[in-house]
């Protein structure tokens, strides 16, 4: 039995909701949102989390947003990130609280996580959430360092008053790692590829039960810097005005709702290297809309007037500045038919801004020098069709296709420079990424099913296509034709024991490369413009074992067929993992 067929047949007792392994996705970020929010649906049907005094009769009459997730229907699932949920797999809409855990796998996989919360009284909750992972990453691929770590703590309060419920969370994060994906020259083992950034967030809201005009108020606040002087700061601050059960125009058996979000959206950020790029934004934006509701189905007619005020400069460009109002549509139809089929339509759009901050999520190896400009979503068209078979089966498909202005993409850089030297920058190896941006069209099609077979046991599938048509770019760099995931979680044993299972299967990607062409003394480098990464299939698998009430043992493993696919050009994922641990409940 080989090398491959023993570490999965070790993991075979597991499943995984997550953890695919490229190295600096390994964050295992617990980003556990404080927001109600609608989670993946479970057999209970409902929109919200049940609260005292919660919903209103008014809020009651908005219609749940039925989707199989309450993100879109692609998966957000990466690397070895775990969005707002435990290690373990859910089966329900209860979060942990109050635990610590910790683990050990290979390629000296740490982990360490913790939540700990206090209820002052029963209307007030302050807590804390803890979460470090480290690794030592690919020794045997590279000469060079592929370590990082991650740290996040979170700080939260919670409360519910007779008039509504407020939270506020303070978030700091800390993420070393290094640019090790060097694949045109071959540097020396010991240079120094360290980045790193500090990124605060303080984000709060407070949603009003029972207000004759206001529905909920929300802010949000994000500071970062990096290890090579970067800076960016943002913030956004809305209010939701609404109206609920207007009586004028009114037919027996139907609600008129009327809302209107009013939006400030601010960001500026400034890089120190290379052009030293620097911008400013401010976005003011009004949403006004008029719902019809009749049974289920409902009718919602509505606008989105953005201004967008911007300044743009680096250091051989002065400062520009530029002023610009937008429309965009919006209208959304719901027709039920019965509970199994839901057809539905709708157009939207609306303004996008870029952050350094958001980009670092999708792909951490951007140089620390980005043009960051906004993407305008002029209209967005879709139509699908939802529904819940017998309670047993949920599905949700729909198509849109999009005019897209300032789409962005990310593209591999070259060198900065052509010292004959290999004494570089740790960003000058031809080893990291920019942001692109182009216009276009983008035609999707996704689709999402779950299935409830056992009341214990649940299946789950997602597909997403999408077909980019740009006006400047013959190539679309890092956007698969064709994502899919698809998984099941099951629980035995009275829930002691649970399994579960996550694949994530991406077609090939084009990116473009660099190669050196000359020889010594002279240096020069060569790009191909249309280089594929193949596609890849990765599974993970994850078991969790609770001794009593206070002890549970877990084991996770990932990247199961033991592939080092390339996420980003150079960036060769970690191969088979396997991590084990205990995690303590108090």
């Amino acid at each position: 039995m080989n090398k491959n067929i023993k570490i999965l047949s070790f993991v075979l007792v597991g499943i995984s909701q997550f953890s695919l392994a490229q190295i600096k996705e390994e964050r295992l970020i617990l980003d556990r949102k404080r927001e109600p929010e609608v989670k993946k649906i479970e057999k209970k049907k409902t929109s919200v989390e049940t609260e005292k005094n919660y919903p209103p009769k008014e809020k009651e009459q908005e219609p749940v947003d039925y989707k199989i997730t309450n993100v879109p229907a692609v998966s957000d699932f990466k690397t070895s990130t775990i969005e707002g949920e435990d290690i373990s797999p859910k089966f329900n809409n209860d979060s942990q609280r109050n635990y610590f855990q910790v683990g050990y796998g290979n390629y000296s996989k740490f982990l360490a996580d913790g939540n700990i919360s206090y209820e002052i009284n029963k209307d007030t909750e302050v807590g804390v959430d803890l979460h470090g992972l480290s690794t030592n990453g690919l020794k045997k691929e590279f000469p060079w360092s592929s370590k990082q770590s991650d740290f996040n703590v979170a700080a939260f309060i919670n409360s519910t008053t007779e008039t509504g419920k407020f939270n506020i969370t303070a978030d700091f994060g800390n993420h070393n790692y290094n640019y090790y994906g060097i694949y045109a020259l071959q540097p020396a083992a010991d240079i120094d590829l360290k980045q790193s950034y500090n990124e605060l967030k303080i984000n709060g809201y407070y949603d009003f039960f029972k207000n004759n005009w206001i529905n909920d108020v929300r802010f949000k606040s994000s500071l970062l810097t990096d290890h090579f002087d970067a800076k960016e700061n943002s913030g956004e601050a809305q209010i939701n005005f609404s109206k609920y059960d207007l009586p004028f125009l009114a037919e027996e058996n139907t609600k008129i709702n009327a809302d209107l979000g009013v939006k400030l959206s601010t960001q500026k950020s400034t890089f120190e290297l290379l052009n030293q790029n620097q911008s400013q934004y401010l976005v003011t934006s009004l949403k006004p809309k008029i719902s019809f509701y009749k049974g289920n189905s409902y009718l919602a007619i509505g606008s989105d007037f953005s201004f967008v005020n911007s300044k743009i400069s680096d250091k051989n460009t002065a400062e520009t500045k530029t002023n610009n109002f937008r429309w965009f549509p919006y209208a959304e139809v719901l027709y039920e038919a019965t509970e199994q089929y839901k057809f539905y339509a709708g157009i939207d759009g609306g303004v996008q801004l870029n952050s350094y901050s958001n980009l670092l999520q999708q792909n951490s190896f951007l140089v620390s020098d980005l043009v960051l400009k906004p993407t305008e979503t002029k209209y967005h068209f879709y139509f699908g069709l939802k529904g819940d078979i017998d309670q047993d089966l949920k599905y949700d498909v729909n198509a849109g296709f999009s005019q897209l202005k300032n789409a962005q993409f990310f593209k591999a850089n070259n060198l900065f420079d052509f010292n004959n030297t290999l004494n570089r920058s740790a960003y000058n190896f031809a080893n990291n990424f920019s942001a692109i941006y182009d216009d276009g069209t983008l035609s999707e099609v996704k689709g999402s099913v779950q299935y409830f077979p056992l009341q214990n046991l649940v299946l789950d599938t997602e597909l997403h296509f999408m077909k980019f048509n740009l006006k400047n770019l013959n190539e679309v760099y890092y956007k698969p034709v064709l994502q899919s995931t698809f998984g099941a979680k099951y629980s035995l044993l009275d829930r002691k024991l649970n399994l579960g299972f996550k694949g994530i299967f991406v077609t090939e990607r084009t990116t473009n490369s660099y190669s050196v062409v000359t020889t010594f003394p002279y240096f020069s480098m060569q790009e191909n413009v249309k280089k594929s990464l193949p596609s890849y299939l990765d599974l993970n698998l994850n078991a969790d074992y609770k001794i009593n009430k206070n002890f549970t043992v877990f084991v996770m493993g990932n990247n199961l067929l033991n592939k080092k696919y390339e996420h980003y050009l150079g960036y060769k994922v970690l191969g088979a993992q396997v991590l084990g641990g205990i995690r303590i409940a108090f």
